[in-house]
């Protein structure tokens, strides 16, 4: 498994680096979807939940210090906790997927990737970006569980839902700020449309004050050469 074998080169050649593994089904199943079909177009969550678990531990064993499950099947911090426990990782901590929308933002990333589903879509078990009550549900449920760190993604479009969790939840919580939003900026730059240092930095600060503690971004190399002054 790619995963699995790149935790343990990285292990083995920086073993000061921190690696956050993605939990998930979508990049191994030739239908695209993040868990089991049944009659070729729905998930069988129940079905899912013990082949994440066993992914996760596989992580844990190649070397993973984190374990950050995105497919947002129902139980499935749970299954991981309890999982990663029985087999000796109860030090490994879970970023969970909390609050995950179906959006459009992730439009390069899956063209780039290849994993959009081949048939239906991912709205049966990922958030509608219209409620922003179902993603505290889903956090809480999340925390109750398990769930070290609580993600909300994706970030730009999602502030509110940022500071809702940051205010309601004494969690570390993490953004991601996906390829979409990424793509939109570095387009615009591109065309001398926009200052991208300053976009980039101000979108930084916007994650910062909304109260992600982490930010996942294709921008990172950039804001830490920023950071530095370079």
């Amino acid at each position: 498994e790619p995963v699995q074998q790149a935790c343990k080169l990285i292990k083995a050649k920086y073993p000061e680096l921190v690696i956050i593994t993605d939990v998930c089904l979508c990049e191994y199943t030739e239908h695209g979807h993040c868990g089991v079909l049944q009659n070729g177009c729905t998930v069988n969550n129940d079905e899912t939940l013990p082949l994440l678990a066993k992914v996760a531990v596989s992580h844990a064993q190649a070397g993973a210090d984190m374990i950050a499950p995105s497919n947002m099947m129902d139980g499935y911090v749970k299954a991981i906790r309890e999982a990663l426990d029985a087999a000796g990782f109860n030090h490994i901590p879970i970023m969970a997927y909390s609050a995950k929308f179906a959006s459009a933002y992730y439009g390069p990333f899956r063209a780039a990737a290849d994993s959009a589903p081949s048939a239906g879509d991912r709205k049966g078990y990922q958030m509608d970006p219209a409620n922003s009550d179902e993603a505290l549900r889903e956090v809480a449920l999340d925390i109750e569980e398990g769930a070290d760190i609580v993600m909300v993604k994706p970030a730009l479009a999602f502030l509110d839902i940022v500071q809702r969790v940051h205010e309601t939840f004494n969690r570390p919580l993490c953004v991601y700020n996906v390829s979409g939003e990424y793509a939109m900026v570095k387009a615009a730059a591109e065309k001398g449309w926009i200052d991208e240092k300053r976009i980039v930095m101000e979108t930084m600060l916007g994650f910062k004050r909304a109260g992600a503690k982490m930010i996942i971004t294709y921008h990172a190399l950039d804001v830490a050469k920023w950071l530095q002054g370079k």
